[in-house]
């Protein structure tokens, strides 16, 4: 299952993004695109994904831990807490339009989740750990989402800017 969620996740944001774009407004335009994209990563591979590991971590310490190659520890519950705020963080700025919100979430994930990736890499230079939680799709999206949330942001900021008033 670790090795499906982050796929189903990203899948599950691209195809709500499409349908959005495609069942809203005509013309189509490139800023809905983008907001429409941004809105659904923070909803799945932020939120949902969040909760996910949330939940494994706390209330499933041994299967999360046996799937991403470790013996589980009393710091699970620390990472879970912090993919519960990160999970909740995702789903209110997926419908809290404020960019300062989006940005912050996005800074927080770019250090514990890139921080992760940087970890899974670590193991698996120094251990050979090429379990499906350490080095299976984890590993990427790790590091693509929270530069997707924050590039996105950046793209929205530098090409789509209110006219000056």
């Amino acid at each position: 299952m670790v090795f499906w969620v982050p796929l189903l996740a990203w899948g599950a944001a691209l195809f709500v993004a499409i349908y959005m774009v495609l069942k809203g407004p005509r013309p189509i335009t490139i800023g809905r695109v983008i907001d429409q994209l941004l809105r659904y990563i923070l909803v799945f591979p932020v939120g949902l994904m969040g909760l996910w590991a949330f939940m494994g971590h706390v209330f499933f310490a041994e299967q999360a831990a046996a799937a991403i190659g470790w013996a589980t520890s009393p710091f699970q519950f620390e990472v879970g807490m912090a993919n519960l705020g990160i999970g909740l963080a995702g789903i209110i700025g997926a419908f809290v339009r404020s960019a300062g919100f989006r940005a912050a979430v996005g800074v927080v994930m770019v250090g514990f989740l890139g921080g992760a990736g940087v970890g899974h890499i670590v193991q698996i230079a120094q251990t050979g750990n090429m379990a499906a939680g350490n080095a299976g799709p984890i590993l990427y999206t790790d590091f693509l989402t929270p530069i997707a949330v924050l590039g996105l942001l950046l793209l929205q900021k530098l090409f789509f800017r209110a006219p000056a008033a």
